[in-house]
C-alpha cells in the first residue's frame, strides 16, 4: 500500500468530519441521538467495517477525549443560566458528588455479583459508569424542542455539567486502590477537598477574567475574541491540574462565569464555542467509533445488557430519589424524569480508556462492556426522552426541527 501523503490525509479527515455530521443529522431523525451516527460512522470506518482502518492507541483516544471535552464543558457553562443554576445549586451538588458515589457503589456491586470483576475491578467499572455525559444531555436537551416545568431542566443540565469531577476521581481512587491495594482510602479526602476546592477557584477566577481581557482590549470584535474564549477555556483546564485542582470542574465554572457577565463579544463568543462544542463532539465520537471494533462487544452483550439495565433501572434512578429527597420542591415526577434524563455518553468511553492505558487486569472487558452500556443508554433514553417527559406531565412538546443543528431550548420556551 503507498504511503498516504499529507493532502490526501486531510482530505480524508474533511470528508470524514463532513459524512460524520450527516451521520448524526440521519440518526436524528430516526429519533436517535447525534452521537449514535457518530460512533456508527467511525465503526463503519474502522477495522471491521468497510473503511478498514485500524486505530487501537488508546492513550491518544484519552488525550483526544480530555481535550473535547474541555470545549463541550465550557461552551455548556457559557449557555447556563446563572439565576437558573444558584436556584439549582443544591440539589444538583448533591447529585454531582453523593449521586455519582452511590451510582458507582451499586453499579460496582452488580458487576462483581454478574461479571465475578474482582471487587476493586468492579468498583472501577461503577465508577466509570456512574456519572452523566454532558455532551449527550446538552445536545438532546436542546435540540428535543421540549418545554421543561420548573427547575427540572437547570438541575439536569448543572448535574451534568459538574458531575464528571466526581467520576474522574473515583476512577483515579480505583485505580490507585488496584496498583496499591493497601491504600486507605481516608488518605484520599484531603486530595478530593483540594481537586474541588482549587478547581472551583480557578475556574471562577478565568471565568471573571475572560470578560474583562476583551472588554480592555482591541478585540472584542474582531476574530481574535475567539481565539482569546480558547484560550480562556484551556487556561483555565491547564492552571486547574497545575495546582491539583480538577480541570474539567474549572473549565465548566469558567463557562458559567463568564456566560454571566456583560461583554460586547458575548454573543459571538458563545456561538463560536457552542461550534467548537460540536466539533469537539464530531471529533470524539468518531475517534471513539474507530477505536472499538464491533466484533469485540459480541462477547459483552449479556453482561453488557444486565448492567445497563441495573444502571437505567436500578442504581440511577435509586440515586436521584435518595439525593432530592431533603429537596421537597422536586416531586416523584421530576425525579423519575432526572433519573431518565441521565444519559450515558463519550465521557464513560473516555473514562474506560484510563485503565487500558493504565494496563489494569481485565480492561479491555470493562472497555468493551462500558462502550456497549453507552449505546444501549443512547438507543433507550435518548429516542424515547419526549414521550417520558409527556407521561409525567413534565413539559409541553413544541414544534422543533429535529437534527443536530437544532436551536437552543430557550428559544422554544
Amino acid at each position: 500500500m503507498p504511503p498516504v501523503t499529507l493532502d490526501i490525509a486531510l482530505l480524508v479527515l474533511g470528508v470524514l468530519l463532513l459524512a460524520t455530521v450527516f451521520a448524526g443529522s440521519l440518526s436524528s431523525r430516526f429519533g436517535l441521538p447525534a452521537l449514535i451516527g457518530f460512533l456508527g460512522l467511525g465503526m463503519l470506518v474502522g477495522v471491521d467495517g468497510p473503511g478498514g482502518i485500524g486505530f487501537d492507541d488508546y492513550a491518544l483516544t484519552q488525550g483526544i477525549g480530555v481535550a473535547c471535552l474541555i470545549f463541550i464543558l465550557f461552551s455548556g457553562g457559557l449557555d447556563t443560566d446563572g439565576r437558573d443554576a444558584r436556584r439549582v445549586a443544591a440539589p444538583a451538588l448533591v447529585l454531582a458528588t453523593f449521586g455519582v458515589m452511590l451510582s458507582a457503589g451499586m453499579m460496582g456491586v452488580a458487576s462483581h455479583l454478574i461479571i465475578g470483576l474482582e471487587p476493586f475491578q468492579a468498583f472501577l467499572l461503577g465508577a466509570v459508569v456512574a456519572s452523566t455525559d454532558a455532551a449527550a444531555v446538552f445536545a438532546i436537551l436542546r435540540s428535543s424542542g421540549l418545554d421543561l416545568h420548573g427547575e427540572v431542566p437547570a438541575l439536569i443540565e448543572v448535574e451534568s455539567g459538574s458531575n464528571d469531577p466526581m467520576a474522574i476521581f473515583l476512577v483515579g481512587a480505583a485505580l490507585l486502590f488496584i496498583a496499591t491495594p493497601s491504600s486507605s482510602p481516608l488518605a484520599l479526602v484531603p486530595d478530593f477537598a483540594v481537586q474541588m476546592t482549587m478547581g472551583l477557584l480557578v475556574g471562577a477566577a478565568a471565568g471573571y477574567s475572560l470578560p474583562e481581557v476583551l472588554k480592555r482590549s482591541s478585540f472584542r470584535h474582531g476574530g481574535l475574541a475567539f481565539v482569546i474564549s480558547i484560550a480562556g477555556a484551556l487556561i483555565a483546564y491547564g492552571l486547574a491540574e497545575l495546582f491539583g485542582g480538577n480541570g474539567f470542574l474549572a473549565v465548566y465554572i469558567a463557562g458559567l462565569v463568564a456566560g454571566n457577565r456583560a461583554y460586547s463579544a458575548k454573543k459571538i463568543v458563545s456561538t463560536f464555542q457552542d461550534g467548537m462544542a460540536w466539533l469537539a463532539q464530531v471529533a470524539m465520537f468518531l475517534t471513539l467509533g474507530l477505536l472499538v471494533a464491533p466484533s469485540n462487544l459480541v462477547d459483552v452483550i449479556g453482561p453488557g445488557l444486565a448492567i445497563a439495565f441495573v444502571l437505567i433501572f436500578i442504581a440511577r434512578p435509586l440515586s436521584v430519589f435518595i439525593c432530592l429527597a431533603p429537596f421537597r420542591r422536586f416531586n416523584w415526577r421530576a425525579k423519575l424524569f432526572v433519573s431518565w434524563a441521565g444519559l450515558r455518553g463519550a465521557v464513560p468511553i473516555v473514562l474506560a480508556t484510563f485503565p487500558m492505558v493504565a494496563g489494569v487486569p481485565g480492561a479491555f472487558t470493562i472497555f468493551n462492556i462500558v462502550f456497549f452500556v453507552v449505546l444501549i443508554s443512547s438507543t433507550i433514553q435518548g429516542p424515547s426522552i419526549n414521550w417520558v417527559a409527556g407521561r409525567l406531565k413534565m413539559a409541553s412538546l413544541e414544534e422543533c426541527p429535529s437534527g443536530i443543528d437544532a436551536p437552543d431550548r430557550k428559544e422554544w420556551s
